[in-house]
């Protein structure tokens, strides 16, 4: 098997998974959102994370103690593969936390047709707009004493 096609597989599963995290968000199923996208899926792209790193680590030259090393070390396609197998877990995962949040404080869904979006693309945008997001639409706590 090559990275190439590991790539094509598990960029297919994270599609999937995004795709499950809407309509769980959409059809108000939280085991879709939150088991399958935000937990299970994001737990195999883990372990295939930690076999890529187990297996290919020692291969490349590189590491992480300066941005060229890192460039260097990602020039090893196994490994360069592991680092987008660890974007494509964690943000798959955050955005199930976001999903799972946004419902638990009852806020209104129809934000995460951007939200969710970003995040997929843009893992830490949609964090930040998230959270702006939250800000935003959360009632404030402070009660007006008369």
């Amino acid at each position: 098997m090559t990275a190439a096609l590991v790539f094509s597989i598990a960029n297919t599963i994270a599609l999937i998974g995004w795709i499950v995290l809407a309509f769980g968000v959409l059809l108000k199923r939280p085991w879709w959102s939150d088991q399958l996208a935000g937990r299970f899926l994001p737990l195999g792209f883990a372990v295939l994370y930690a076999i890529l790193i187990v297996f290919f680590i020692g291969s490349a030259e590189g590491g992480f103690n300066t941005l060229t090393d890192v460039q260097t070390l990602f020039t090893f396609e196994w490994l360069a593969l592991a680092g987008w197998i660890h974007y494509l877990a964690f943000d798959l995962f955050i955005g199930a936390w976001i999903a799972r949040r946004m419902r638990e404080e009852a806020l209104p869904r129809w934000p995460l047709m951007i939200i969710l979006p970003l995040t997929f693309m843009f893992g830490p945008a949609g964090l930040l707009a998230f959270e702006l997001t939250r800000l935003a639409l959360k009632p404030t706590s402070i009660a007006i004493q008369e």
